[in-house]
């Protein structure tokens, strides 16, 4: 499916199996795809509508010419905008830069949100100076640098690391660059108390990139805001560890009533 916004098409996936919950969209990170959310496709939907977007320039969503930062996450977040009216989507689940995306939405967008889950992300996204060299001058090694112990992953199936990497390298240097870059330059610690939906923060115990003090703070600093961690995963914690990550979620939407 995809939908014509600001003269590009945006795709998504959605699984709708009649559940009465508040549609959920979900929003991947850096260099990533909608396939990273297949296992909420599949079985967080059976109890509310899931969908899952690719960003401009990822998967099989068309590009956009912006410089990276606020007119990148901008121009994401008009991606967000048009697929959630299309879904009738009130929940946001955002991962890492997705999460900035998500929580950008929320405070800067008039979208009536039911909830918000940020999983794997932070107020402030500094990505390391070696990371953001090798990705301007030796992609490979910025792709296996992420796929190292405790960053994208803790334990994975070896199936996982490879679908990452070759997902990595289809969206490719330039979009992945941009995408970091963005994060780095992304900052709303000083506008967290604007956030005024049920917000969850949820982390993978061993997730190097965003460890789970950045989540703690997110609880801590957003009205309302709630923390969980999710046992034997890192960075991509829907995708290393579903049910566990699925159960947090939807138990969360069921405290707020969503």
């Amino acid at each position: 499916m995809e939908v014509t916004h600001h003269g590009r098409a945006t795709a998504y996936r959605l699984a709708d199996r009649g559940g009465e919950g508040s549609g959920v969209l979900c929003v991947h990170g850096s260099g990533g795809t909608k396939e990273v959310w297949k296992a909420q496709l599949g079985r967080l939907a059976s109890h509310r509508p899931v969908a899952a977007l690719d960003l401009s320039g990822h998967g099989d969503s068309e590009d956009f010419d912006a410089d990276p930062g606020w007119e990148t996450l901008s121009a994401y977040a008009d991606d967000v905008a048009a697929v959630a009216e299309e879904t009738d989507a009130g929940v946001l689940v955002g991962n890492s830069l997705g999460g900035a995306v998500a929580l950008q939405f929320a405070i800067e967008r008039d979208h009536d949100l039911d909830a918000l889950v940020l999983a794997g992300t932070g107020a402030k996204l500094p990505v390391l100076s070696d990371l953001l060299g090798w990705l301007d001058s030796d992609f490979d090694r910025a792709v296996e640098f992420l796929h190292g112990e405790d960053r994208l992953f803790h334990d994975p199936d070896s199936r996982y690391v490879e679908l990452s990497t070759e997902a990595m390298h289809e969206v490719g240097q330039r979009v992945t660059r941009r995408d970091f870059l963005s994060c780095h330059e992304f900052d709303l610690r000083d506008r967290l108390d604007e956030v005024d939906v049920p917000t969850l923060a949820v982390v993978g115990e061993h997730d190097k990139l965003t460890p789970p003090d950045y989540h703690e703070y997110l609880a801590d600093e957003i009205p309302g805001g709630r923390y969980r961690e999710i046992e034997g995963a890192a960075h991509l914690a829907m995708l290393e560890e579903p049910e566990r990550f699925n159960d947090a979620v939807s138990e969360f939407l069921d405290e707020v009533g969503s």
